[in-house]
Parts: structure tokens; C-alpha cells; sequence
């Protein structure tokens, strides 16, 4: 039996990890591209919370750890992945658009927490990785931007931006 500390110990360790891994999504996303990454890094995610959902008392404790350390990475690196399209939409309203994704992100754990209340882990988990899985499936319709974009000023102007 495990201490209650150490589970809260373990516990916290998925909320670092979120923490850590946001930026790599970014990263990942400039360097190979958005859509591909948020596709794969949303795949992962989907796939960690499913392995999730297969724990039982049974596991040896550091692979029920590895396992969900390696699903809150791809959870991290996925949202970092989010967060790189949004300039993407409109550059001059980054600031509102990355704030309702983070919002509606909130909205998304509360909504979660709640079916929570209301079912096993297990099921929980899988209630998750369908949820990501859907996201994945969403994230193919993505139309990523090549060469330049066009942004209209709010002079009336044109700018043409480099998208990479």
C-alpha cells in the first residue's frame, strides 16, 4: 500500500510534467510543422489516458508512474501544439483568441471533473481519450497556412507575413 503522501506526491507529478512539457509542444509545432505535431502530440495524449484507464491494482506502481508521466507529457506538449496555431487565425487578436483557448481549456476540466463525479477511473479515463481522440480527428481539418498570409491592418493596409 502506497502512503497517502507519495500518491500526492505522484499526484503532483502529472501537474509538473503538464507544466514542463507545454513549451516542447510549441517547439515541436515550429520546427516540424502544426498540424502534424498536434496531430501526433494529440494522438499520444488520447493513448496515454487509455493506457490510464487500463490500470488496476495490479500494476507495478513506477509502470502505473511511467505511464502517466508519458501521458501528461503528451497532454503538455499537445496544449504547447494548441497554443502555436492560435496566431495563426488572426495575429492581431492573438491576445483574445489564446485567452478563450485557455477559458474554454478551464471549461473542458470542470466539464471533465464532473463526469468524474459520476464514474469509475477507468471509465473516466476513457472518457478522456475519447474526448483527445476526437480532437485528433478534428485536428486533420486543419488548413495550416504555407508562404505568407495576408493580415488587413486596422488602417486598411496589407501586410504580408512570412508563415514558416
Amino acid at each position: 500500500m502506497i502512503p497517502v503522501a507519495l500518491a500526492g506526491i505522484f499526484g503532483a507529478c502529472f501537474a509538473v510534467m503538464d507544466v514542463l512539457s507545454c513549451p516542447s509542444g510549441g517547439f515541436i509545432s515550429d520546427k516540424f510543422g502544426r498540424k502534424g505535431s498536434l496531430v501526433l502530440l494529440l494522438a499520444g495524449a488520447s493513448v496515454g489516458f487509455f493506457m490510464m484507464s487500463q490500470i488496476t491494482g495490479d500494476w507495478p506502481v513506477a509502470l502505473a508512474v511511467a505511464t502517466m508521466m508519458l501521458c501528461s507529457f503528451f497532454l503538455g506538449s499537445a496544449a504547447g501544439s494548441v497554443f502555436a496555431v492560435v496566431p495563426l487565425i488572426k495575429r492581431r487578436l492573438t491576445g483574445q483568441i489564446a485567452g478563450m483557448v485557455g477559458a474554454y481549456g478551464n471549461i473542458g476540466a470542470v466539464l471533465f471533473l464532473t463526469v468524474f463525479s459520476f464514474v469509475s477511473p477507468s471509465i473516466f479515463f476513457l472518457t478522456i481519450a475519447g474526448g483527445i481522440a476526437f480532437a485528433t480527428c478534428c485536428a486533420f481539418f486543419l488548413d495550416e497556412p504555407t508562404g505568407k498570409m495576408a493580415e488587413l491592418m486596422p488602417d486598411g493596409t496589407v501586410q504580408l507575413i512570412d508563415v514558416h
